[in-house]
């Protein structure tokens, strides 16, 4: 029996499947669910307790020689575990996750620190649904990486292999999240659960907007699930997956406590396919002081906002005039073109209690005019601009093109082909156009934040005037970016962050400082390939004096050794492993 995305939910979730597992037909796209479960076993709103991710502490500090910088060391283990999502005590879903948690463990550290993270796949071998070998790429979406600890798709760890990726973290405030890129198979793996925010502060950030316990990460994502309580997964013949389900930090329209005080929240659309427009039920604004590239220039006010896969906005909301016991719910208007269901239009809800409030901290009460008023990217203006590129979305055949290329033409390329090839510190507008029907597109650009110019000729929203590196293309609109291309030489993807899209195969990439041809120091697939550890109950610690975090603008001259490694790319021996999970490793 062949298990289709199109034609099953995944009725034996993550787990192992058998030759006679269940195939269950897709539901139709005006159901009022998409889950198999029994009704009294489906979540229903507000009846979980808010959590957030842990922290993740370093295992090691030590100093970059070259420059005198701190360095943190951190690891986390790509494993499988059983987490408790659904209501009914023991009926749980397995996951895939980082340290087998979902959404994995919060990185949050300094402007200036450098970061190692140690990545460890300890998955099992194959992904139970499809028998994808389950190798990973961690892309560390935000942050200006050199090529080869960008999360470049084919730069994959297999089963039983580490990889050291190098963070320079040089860029201001902003809130970043990692999360897998392993070629063609992104979707089911961030789905499953590789997911995680990741927090870079700077002093400016720490004195003008909360932090502690009232800067709040929200990674929010949807999901359906088969009758065994395990994730389903229907991409629609690739078109986009839309849950039932909405989840918050992993669980399923949580209530958050909150005091009488202006809070922040990072809210992180982790969907697969599903685009947001959140809003407050009593109507009040909503105060958005950043964009996925940090604080913007000035704060918009906002009663709802139009939020895609993978765009995060850092928004304020004053409960200070709530009473003590009213609740207020952070809802789903929903766009066009998603699959919405009854519940998808609650996101989650506050609770306000009568905690006394902090006033000696400045920003119990504070909402800054101009968080960024001199960001370097918004300061760029269309008449620096030496050249602008014209890129069409659009499916032909079945898959989604850029400009008519799909990644396979990359493949075949030798990984040579570039749909533009740049200079160090040029500045360019790049105009996508979305003609490819009753589709939106969130295109993400690699390396650079960009500043949205116009959407359709006119100003952008108001939200989006800030730093941004996804941009939400919706149906038929045309955009034009400006942005200023550095500080790193080498290639770099440009893909749709409807991660059914991007695996069939809406993904590209574009060079930066060198020739077709030149040799590349910084090649994402062989500067610095993946080290073997086989199950990891051997596995050595990691070197605390491991090398640090290269500087933002290498010699192109300079070129690595790396050290002989088995290939990240031979794939190991199949076998069907067991499922993720959260609290229970397995």
């Amino acid at each position: 029996m062949t298990l289709s995305r199109r034609n099953v939910l995944l009725a034996g979730g993550l787990g192992v499947l058998g030759a006679g597992s269940l195939m269950v037909p897709t539901r139709s796209v005006d159901a009022k669910s998409a889950s198999r479960l029994d009704e009294s076993e489906m979540p229903r709103p507000f009846r979980t307790e808010f959590v957030q991710a842990p922290v993740l502490q370093p295992h090691a500090r030590t100093t970059d020689p070259a420059d005198g910088a701190p360095v943190h060391h951190y690891v986390v283990t790509e494993r499988a575990a059983d987490a408790q999502i659904l209501p009914r005590a023991g009926l749980t879903t397995p996951i895939l996750g980082y340290n087998g948690i979902f959404p994995g463990p919060t990185i949050s550290l300094e402007q200036g620190t450098k970061a190692v993270l140690r990545v460890r796949n300890q998955l099992p071998q194959t992904h139970a649904l499809d028998g994808h070998v389950l190798s990973t790429s961690t892309h560390l979406h935000g942050s200006a990486s050199l090529p080869q600890y960008d999360g470049y798709a084919n730069d994959v760890t297999n089963p039983g292999f580490y990889k050291d990726y190098h963070y320079p973290n040089f860029q201001s405030a902003r809130t970043l999240w990692y999360h897998d890129h392993g070629v063609h198979h992104t979707a089911l793996n961030a789905y499953s659960g590789l997911a995680a925010q990741y927090h870079l502060h700077d002093p400016l950030e720490r004195g003008l907007l909360p932090q502690g316990r009232y800067d709040v990460a929200l990674t929010i994502s949807d999901a359906m699930f088969a009758e065994d309580g395990s994730l389903g997964y229907d991409d629609n013949s690739h078109s986009g997956l839309w849950g039932d389900v909405m989840l918050v930090n992993g669980r399923p329209w949580p209530v958050m406590k909150v005091q009488k005080r202006v809070y922040r929240f990072r809210v992180l659309n982790a969907c697969i396919s599903r685009s947001l427009r959140p809003t407050l039920s009593t109507g009040d604004p909503i105060a958005v002081v950043g964009t996925d590239g940090g604080l913007m220039p000035g704060t918009q006010f906002v009663n709802n906002y139009r939020h895609a896969g993978a765009e995060r906005y850092e928004v304020l909301i004053d409960f200070r005039k709530y009473r003590t016991g009213q609740r207020i719910e952070l809802r789903n208007l929903s766009n066009d073109n998603n699959v919405d269901y009854d519940y998808t239009h609650q996101i989650m809800a506050f609770d306000v209690v009568d905690e006394p409030v902090d006033t000696s901290d400045p920003t119990w009460n504070r909402i800054p005019a101009q968080p960024a008023p001199g960001n370097e990217v918004m300061a760029l203006t269309a008449a620096q601009s030496t050249r602008t590129r014209h890129f069409e979305l659009d499916r032909t055949n079945g898959l989604w093109t850029i400009n008519g290329a799909i990644w396979q033409d990359v493949v075949a390329s030798g990984y040579q082909k570039v749909a533009a090839q740049v200079d160090v510190d040029a500045v360019e507008i790049w105009e996508f156009e979305n003609g490819s029907g009753g589709w939106f597109h969130p295109l993400h650009i690699h390396l650079v934040d960009f500043q949205i110019l116009s959407r359709n000729g006119g100003s952008p929203f108001n939200y989006e005037r800030g730093p941004k590196d996804v941009v939400y293309v919706g149906e038929g609109e045309t955009v034009r970016l400006l942005m200023k291309f550095g500080p790193h030489r080498g290639r770099y993807m440009i893909h749709c962050h409807n991660l059914s899209h991007e695996d069939h195969d809406m993904m590209v990439q574009f060079r930066v400082g060198l020739a077709e041809g030149e040799p590349d120091p910084w090649d994402p697939m062989t500067a610095a390939p993946p080290q073997w550890e086989g199950d990891g109950s051997s596995a050595p610690s990691p070197s605390p004096t491991a090398s640090p975090t290269p500087s933002p603008s290498p010699s192109p001259t300079v070129s690595p050794t790396p050290s002989p490694s088995p290939s990240p790319t031979a794939s190991p021996s199949k076998g069907k492993g067991s499922g993720g999970g959260q609290q229970k490793p397995r």
